[in-house]
């Protein structure tokens, strides 16, 4: 049988017997001879696994409780993959605001810690983020030698309405066009403000969606960790 079969009783006879009935007929189990183990059905059911020549007998709560310390173990399994598997930014083409186009890759490889703010022009919450680290910005470049990349996403339509919203904020950013999304696909990006983090090796350490005020400060923190 290659199936493992699992079965919830609370009559040891009857499942006895039908198990001999439903499988000896067809010679693959010996006959299950369970009559020695120990059991008390006024704790709680069994539950009853078995596969070929193998017979396992445990009570509810026991096998509850190892199935969520398998799916815990194999959680953390997957969270430790994660963490190992270090993420970078993908070879993406986006395009300065003057159309010339570039690989997002290489703002990755500039020896700085990058950060990258995905944008639209339609977005308020994403033009208060803008606004308040503007302020914060030049002493940012000054103690932790950073760049910001504002990856606007806005379409052929409102494109031309960015460099009215830059010019008019004086912000002192590096601004990319992603208009088909091509950039925000590839990094999962479903709904502006999102913030990524890169570290001076280009290494994703940090990922934020939305904004609220003062979240500024705990990109901030983030950024101290990169420090050494």
């Amino acid at each position: 049988m290659k199936d493992i079969f699992i079965s919830r009783t609370n009559d040891h006879d009857k499942f006895a017997n039908n198990l001999n009935k439903r499988y000896l007929k067809d010679k693959i189990f010996d006959r299950l001879d369970i009559s020695n183990i120990g059991y008390d059905f006024g704790y709680s059911d069994f539950i009853i696994i078995f596969w070929h020549k193998h017979c396992l007998f445990v009570d509810m709560k026991h096998f509850l409780l190892a199935l969520f310390a398998i799916a815990g173990m194999s959680t953390l399994k997957a969270d430790d993959t994660t963490k190992q598997k270090t993420a970078t930014l993908p070879s993406v083409m986006v395009k300065k605001l003057d159309g010339t186009s570039v690989n997002i890759q290489d703002y990755g490889k500039m020896g700085k810690i990058t950060i990258i703010s995905f944008w639209a022009t339609w977005c308020g919450p994403c033009i208060k983020e803008l606004d308040n680290i503007s302020e914060l910005y030049p002493e940012w470049q000054k103690k932790y030698n950073l760049q910001l990349v504002a990856v606007s996403i806005d379409d052929s339509r409102n494109i031309p309405k960015i460099p009215t919203v830059v010019n008019g904020k004086g912000w002192d950013y590096t601004i990319l066009t992603d208009e088909n999304k091509d950039l925000a696909r590839a990094l999962n990006v479903n709904n502006p403000p999102q913030t990524i983090l890169l570290d001076e090796k280009g290494n994703i350490v940090y990922v934020h969606n939305g904004y609220v005020e003062g979240n500024e400060y705990e990109l901030e923190e983030q950024i101290k960790k990169l420090i050494k």
